[in-house]
């Protein structure tokens, strides 16, 4: 009970966080452009052109973060809906939000669907049973297709890259964590890049011979 107790409060808490990430995005994208405008000269105040990449960068990321990682838990979780509304499991609405939170923790849709394939079986509904197991595999195996597909279209980093992120910062943030963990180590990596292929500093002119 105790840990029940435990891990419902976890999801409580993941919600909520959830729910004042949307509404804190909502409020920043009603000044987007003005906000947006300051911190990039701010950026480029505090460390001139490589600032304001750095914090292009970043935005481009939290793009392909909101792309790739939300819209395709969104999509997920719609799909698998309408496979248990169709198939007639009970519930849909609820196992269909079950599986958007866990999409954005990037565990697998199937956990939800295939208890639910099991049930139909074990109801002596063998026909919808399979239908809702292809199904399953189907909407398990969509992220491969279009997460990689959205994320390339915001940011053009490896996906490695994002993905370590993604799970970095959901561990150690929670739901924030989701954008704070790429952006994290998006900007570090491209500054780790353009350090390694960039010039070194000019030397100083050498003073001997002058008068």
């Amino acid at each position: 009970m105790k840990w029940f107790v435990a891990q419902a409060g976890s999801l409580g808490a993941m919600i909520v966080q959830f729910l004042l990430t949307v509404i804190i995005a909502a409020v920043l994208f009603s000044g987007g452009e003005t906000a947006a405008v300051g911190l990039r000269g701010f950026a480029r105040r505090l460390a001139g052109q490589q600032g304001e990449d750095a914090a292009v960068l970043a935005a481009r990321t939290i793009r392909g973060v909101a792309l790739g990682i939300v819209l395709t838990a969104l999509i997920q979780s719609v799909l698998g809906g309408i496979g248990f509304a169709v198939t007639g499991v009970p519930a849909s609405v609820l196992l269909a939000a079950v599986i958007f939170i866990l999409a954005l923790a990037q565990i697998p849709p199937v956990l939800v669907m295939a208890p639910a394939v099991i049930w139909l079986y074990w109801k002596g509904d063998p026909v919808w049973g399979t239908v809702l197991l292809v199904w399953t595999v189907v909407v398990s195996a969509i992220d491969n297709v279009i997460r990689p597909l959205l994320i390339r279209k915001g940011v053009d980093l490896p996906l490695l890259v994002i993905f370590s992120g993604v799970i970095g910062g959901l561990i150690a943030f929670g739901i924030v964590g989701l954008f704070i963990g790429p952006v994290v180590l998006a900007v570090a990596y491209r500054l780790a890049q353009a350090w390694v292929v960039g010039e070194g500093p000019e030397p100083a002119p050498d003073s001997r011979g002058q008068s």
